[in-house]
């Protein structure tokens, strides 16, 4: 009987109308799609024409159901995304199907205003959100400091930072690349940026830029950064009033006791990590594991981590995070590769880890209002990623279910917020 009338009600509101004038249309996103990163698109462009998508989570790898529409299935085709046409019989059973087994609905409301964090000028290595977004065909706007620190990051929903550095130590490629023009334009653009804000260095304005970034968070916005901007975030919060940054960089030497006067409190995701402050090591702190300078990868072919399968009934927010098709996905590595599981805060929830091993590869917590997650690695579809190395064609990956854990946090805010059951 609960189960008649819970359905009852969500027909009513919400499905009968399609059910009379329309078939649904259901996209899977178990292995018979033919394009996941695509579908992730239709999904956006629905929302955008305000058309709701009931996201099915478990249900097929994740699938979404839409009312039909006009324009919806022609959409589809164009953009190589495989579709079923579902009756109303098909869909009650889907619905039963969900019920009685570890799945749930999420209605997703509205498309969500993305923002990513990006300086002006083209650096020289890609940011595989970016193609994801672009290869899905989702809007989005680039914003760096200016707009950050005068309060703009509050006209959207979700950011996202990829390999950045908010420690003011531009990206520690000193000792490989400091005389490279990429690198020097870099720096003059920092520099440039940090005086017209009224900072005398980029240190410091990149820490005023974290702390503007937390405060967007603790607002209720949806914080998304992969690679070096994971932990360069954390140090930077952590570092307020601390001069961690070597002479090299602003003139001045790096205080010797840097590391006792480090504010874990002020961290969103890592605590109790050490800092490596010599210009010639290319790593921040020993929260990457494994460390960029003894990377131990066990290589491409066998380098692989686990998703968690949560509960979607009662923890539909990592279960959305972690729709995928598969269940164990194959690593990549970058500046930050993954996490060390004993540098994370407890109140963090770990969503993929390497099993049996101390690096976690994807994570997410709450902070305010707001959320925030964190991937390891820089590009899921390039294993190492090197400066200069041509961008990912994601048409030859379309079904990659790495690039799903980007697209997955994408529609994250589009969906009605539900009262969380633990």
């Amino acid at each position: 009987m609960k189960f008649r009338i819970k359905w009852l009600a969500l027909l009513i509101t919400w499905s009968i109308p399609g059910l009379l004038w329309g078939q649904k249309i259901l996209i899977p996103m178990d292995l018979t799609q033919t394009d996941h990163l695509k579908a992730y698109g239709i999904a956006y462009w629905s929302l955008k024409k305000g058309v709701p998508v009931e996201w099915l989570l478990n249900y097929r790898g994740g699938s979404f159901l839409i009312n039909n529409f006009a324009g919806l299935t022609q959409e589809m085709r164009l953009r190589g995304v495989r579709f079923e046409e579902v009756s109303a019989a098909q869909v009650l059973q889907i619905y039963a199907t969900i019920e009685e087994n570890n799945m749930d609905v999420v209605l997703l409301e509205k498309a969500a205003k993305i923002a990513v964090y990006s300086p002006p000028d083209k650096q020289p290595w890609d940011d595989a959100v970016t193609l994801a977004l672009t290869y899905a065909e989702i809007d989005y706007k680039v914003i760096w400091d200016a707009e950050v620190l005068n309060r703009a990051l509050g006209d959207y929903d979700w950011l996202h930072l990829h390999h950045e550095d908010f420690t003011g130590q531009y990206g520690k490629f000193y000792a490989s690349y400091h005389l490279q023009d990429w690198y020097r334009a870099e720096v003059a653009t920092n520099e440039a940026m940090a005086h017209k804000l009224g900072f005398n260095k980029v240190s410091e304005e990149k820490k005023a830029v974290a702390r503007e970034i937390k405060r967007y968070i603790n607002n209720g916005g949806f914080l998304f950064a992969m690679c070096s901007a994971t932990d360069a975030l954390d140090i930077a919060l952590a570092a307020e009033g601390v001069d961690i940054v070597a002479e090299v960089f602003d003139g001045d030497p790096v205080d010797p006791r840097a590391n006792e006067k480090l504010d874990y409190s002020k961290c969103l995701a890592f605590e109790n990590f050490k800092l490596y402050t010599d210009p010639m090591l290319y790593e921040y702190s020993d929260i990457d594991v494994p460390p960029s300078f003894q990377p131990v990868a066990p290589g491409a072919e066998a380098d692989y981590f686990t998703l968690f399968e949560f509960s979607a009934k009662w923890d539909p927010v990592p279960t959305m995070l972690t729709q995928n098709h598969v269940g164990v996905i194959k690593g990549f590595m970058g500046q930050t590769t993954g996490f060390r599981r004993s540098l994370i805060k407890k109140s963090v929830v770990i969503m993929g880890e390497v099993v049996n091993g101390e690096q976690v590869k994807y994570l997410h917590g709450n902070y305010g209002r707001g959320t925030f997650t964190f991937l390891g690695g820089h590009d899921p579809e390039d294993y190492q990623h090197f400066v200069g190395d041509p961008p990912t064609r994601l048409e030859l990956h379309k079904n990659s279910p790495g690039y799903r854990l980007i697209l997955n946090n994408v529609l994250f805010p589009s969906a009605r917020k539900k009262e969380r059951k633990t």
